[in-house]
């Protein structure tokens, strides 16, 4: 699969404001620094689809895109390191359980993490909600060519034994720069079309 076309569509705070389709939606979520703007821009081959920031937290909205004329990418508010309000932080999570729990074109969640690190508290709550709520999840982890390769197996194994990654789930290496893993992504998500 080719993404030849990727378009920002809107930006909406509760289900009311997404688009009214059938076709299928793929979630990316994770933690507010974990490269999520930056995996979307490499994943669509466009460089400004997704508002990249050197301040974490620039995702404050549900953010559909439109990809190939076929399918939607849905771009959840990070979590973690946002410098933002607990009452905002309140908003954001009421935000993106409403979307989880109620959005039936949800086939798929990306759930991003940082490969050079352990997945923090709230990763591994945020995949114990959305297992929680049945939902299949691909754990992407990324800043893979930050990582030196004699590292990646025990890096990888420290985020599956952490997560307890469920054998249902699926687990792919990326990186933004180097575009490792890309094609892997683009794979699932055409398994799921």
């Amino acid at each position: 699969m080719v993404i030849t076309k990727a378009e920002f569509i809107t930006s909406a705070v509760k289900n009311s404001g997404l688009p009214l389709h059938t076709s299928i939606e793929f979630m990316f979520c994770g933690r507010s620094n974990v490269g999520k703007s930056s995996f979307i821009n490499a994943l669509t081959n466009r460089k400004k689809l997704a508002k990249t920031s050197s301040n974490p937290g620039k995702t404050q909205t549900l953010n559909v895109y439109f990809i190939n004329d076929s399918f939607f990418f849905i771009d959840v508010p990070g979590y973690g390191f946002a410098n933002v309000s607990k009452a905002v932080k309140a908003t954001f999570g009421k935000m993106i359980e409403e979307y989880i729990t109620k959005r039936q074109q949800l086939k798929l969640v990306f759930l991003l993490v940082d490969f050079r690190h352990k997945p923090t508290k709230d990763d591994i709550v945020m995949y114990q909600f959305l297992k929680y709520y049945q939902k299949k999840v691909c754990v992407i982890a990324t800043k893979a060519d930050k990582v030196k390769r004699s590292e990646y197996a025990k890096n990888k194994k420290l985020i599956l034994e952490t997560l307890e990654l469920s054998e249902e789930d699926s687990f792919i290496l990326t990186s933004s720069e180097t575009k490792l893993g890309l094609t892997d992504v683009l794979t699932k998500i055409e398994e799921h079309i």
